[in-house]
């Protein structure tokens, strides 16, 4: 159950988070030493320095209008740093540093907006702004939810971002301490034939989800295995040594093109020295971790299900082994009811790199199913698309629409970047399935 909180408690909560979504940005950006602001680690994004007037800008241009009532101060920023770019845009940008505007004039500009949307926002509530009307399109609630929320999606996309800058390009910041790797047995776990529902239903208005988790309706999934663990770095090794990348049999044929095309020949958290393989790590590198989850792209985790002789889950399959009951019931979370707490994964910022498979026994679903939120999130085989009665949010159409191309795939889980209101049992994320610089792993399923 739910406990319900008054108008006032809601208010409080909002703004406190979205204070704590500005730090973590805020601390990200800090990490980058200034002079590498303007370089960009993965060439089909924007700059880094796109991303400091982007957050500010999208607060601004989501809340200014439809419930600030405030005016616009520099347009030619707000159009500027408004949109971001999909890894599959068509083409590389071409911009130089140059083209962008000094982050003196950025930070003013970012700082006029966060007070000016502080004040509005504490002067809405004050002359009683409500954050639920039946009547009104755009309610306050939804609007800051999904401004927290974009920020908190945008501090994991600039973490895998930065995670490419050259070392010596970032601030060092201190290590957390390293988990005890017990070895894990592969195993799969068989979960039995039952119903699982999928997405969010628009009448729990309780509840905050983006326009791709409506509507709720129910799956009837067949039986099936899956393995316990993702998939491990030492397991995909053996994949790398059997010749996985060089065996066209089992890669689609996009994928063959584009291993082929850009030279892959093991996963972009890998680096090989001599004879030996390491893992780069967001502030080192350091030999590779067998007992850690493997990070790579669609592409790879397809062909190494099909060496392994197995397929990818469906996002059916994923949620049904995270959330079912071998009684018919659905759980929360995969360990119950408990909200999630250190305890239960690595997620939630705690900390930057993977954790061994066997770090949190606790975060266990009621089949056995293992780690499923958090230390990567996973692919599965489904297509990214609509649930039957989507309605794009209509402050926001793109932000789910556009991406219905047939060329995105869902994950579904979390990882040590992803934070704890994402990992609600509706939220569904997607990538492209050649971008292997997300923290993605996987595991596979037999029928």
């Amino acid at each position: 159950m739910f406990a319900v909180r008054t108008d006032v408690e809601l208010k409080e909560s909002l703004l406190a988070r979205l204070a704590d979504a500005r730090a973590q940005t805020d601390t990200l950006f800090d990490v980058v030493r200034a002079d590498s602001l303007y370089d960009r680690p993965i060439a089909e994004r924007h700059r880094i320095v796109f991303y400091l007037g982007h957050l500010e800008a999208f607060d601004w241009n989501l809340l200014r209008e439809p419930f600030l009532n405030r005016k616009t101060f520099q347009p030619e920023f707000d159009r500027l740093f408004a949109f971001g770019i999909d890894p599959v845009g068509g083409g590389l940008p071409v911009d130089q540093p140059a083209d962008w505007p000094s982050l003196a004039e950025i930070h003013r500009y970012v700082s006029r907006v966060r007070q000016s949307l502080d004040d509005g926002l504490s002067a809405a509530f004050s002359f009683g702004a409500k954050l639920h009307d039946e009547r009104d399109d755009f309610p306050a609630s939804l609007l800051l939810n999904v401004a927290i929320e974009h920020r908190l999606m945008h501090a994991e996309t600039l973490a895998y971002m930065i995670h490419r800058l050259p070392l010596e390009q970032k601030h060092r910041e201190p290590g957390t301490p390293a988990l005890v790797a017990r070895p894990v047995a592969p195993a799969m776990l068989e979960i039995p034939a039952g119903s699982i529902t999928l997405g969010l239903s628009r009448i729990d208005r309780a509840r905050f989800g983006w326009d791709n988790e409506y509507e709720a309706h129910h799956v009837t999934v067949p039986a099936f295995a899956m393995d316990q663990y993702k998939v491990s770095n030492g397991q995909y090794l053996e994949f790398v040594a059997a010749g996985g990348y060089e065996n066209q049999a089992l890669w689609s044929e996009n994928g063959w093109n584009w291993r082929a095309e850009n030279g892959i020949s093991h996963p972009a958290f890998w680096k090989r020295i001599g004879k030996r393989w390491y893992f780069r790590s967001m502030f080192d590198k350091f030999p590779l971790p067998l007992e850690w989850p493997v990070y790579v792209s669609y592409a790879e985790a397809s062909a190494f299900a099909r060496w392994a002789g197995k397929v990818l889950p469906t996002e059916a399959q994923w949620q049904r082994a995270a959330y079912g009951t071998p009684q018919g019931s659905e759980r929360m979370y995969p360990w119950g009811t408990e909200a999630p707490g250190r305890m239960h994964g690595n997620f939630d910022f705690h900390g930057w790199d993977p954790a061994p498979l066997s770090a949190f026994p606790e975060n266990r679903s009621a089949f056995g199913v293992t780690g499923m939120l958090g230390n990567g999130w996973e692919w599965t085989s489904s297509v990214f698309g609509p649930f039957s009665g989507f309605k794009p949010f209509a402050f926001y159409p793109g932000y789910s629409a556009n991406f219905f191309d047939g060329s995105h795939y869902v994950v579904k889980g979390g990882s040590a970047r992803t934070a704890a209101c994402l990992l609600r049992r509706s939220f569904r994320n997607w990538f492209q399935p050649h971008y292997p610089y997300i923290y993605a792993g996987f595991r596979c399923v037999s029928q």
